[in-house]
């Protein structure tokens, strides 16, 4: 049975930004980027993870980072001109973003926030990122994506030590 677009879909569709899609299966609703990666068979570098913060002065800002790093709250500070920035609570993202947890897509937000996505993706032909809920990755151009979300490319993740 033919799986129903999601709304990230519908937009790219739209935009005419080329996509694929892919889908996985989850059993309790919890997975974590990792196994998203290996489920639809690409490397963790290729697909991203969409993570939201909140500036001191509130804004809200979103992050887009492959799925094995993590975010440098520093530098993601020093990024969106914000004296400290912190993770939004999975308790407001919806009602912020309109995505839950698992299912948050830096594509079609309630409102469009200052996006910023990590510069590894500038090297990559294609990268991944979720189709807007929970099962369901789009794979897109990075310069496309960071074109239609009015984004750009910045050092975000913290050096693996």
């Amino acid at each position: 049975m033919a799986q129903p677009k999601t709304n990230v879909m519908r937009l790219l569709e739209q935009a005419k930004i080329p996509y694929e899609v892919s889908h996985y299966e989850v059993k309790d609703g919890k997975i974590d980027g990792q196994a998203v990666a290996e489920k639809i068979g690409k490397s963790s570098e290729q697909v991203f993870k969409t993570l939201v913060a909140v500036g001191k002065s509130k804004a809200n800002y979103v992050f887009v980072i492959p799925v094995d790093m993590e975010l440098d709250l520093k530098k993601a500070g020093q990024i969106a001109g914000e004296k400290s920035i912190e993770m939004l609570h999975v308790k407001d993202l919806q009602k912020i973003t309109g995505y839950i947890r698992g299912g948050c897509s830096p594509i079609g937000m309630k409102k469009a926030f200052s996006t910023f996505i990590d510069e590894s993706a500038k090297s990559l032909e294609m990268m991944t990122v979720s189709g807007g809920k929970i099962g369901v990755q789009v794979t897109l151009s990075p310069i496309a994506l960071c074109d239609y979300i009015k984004g750009q490319f910045a050092d975000l993740t913290k050096v693996q030590s």
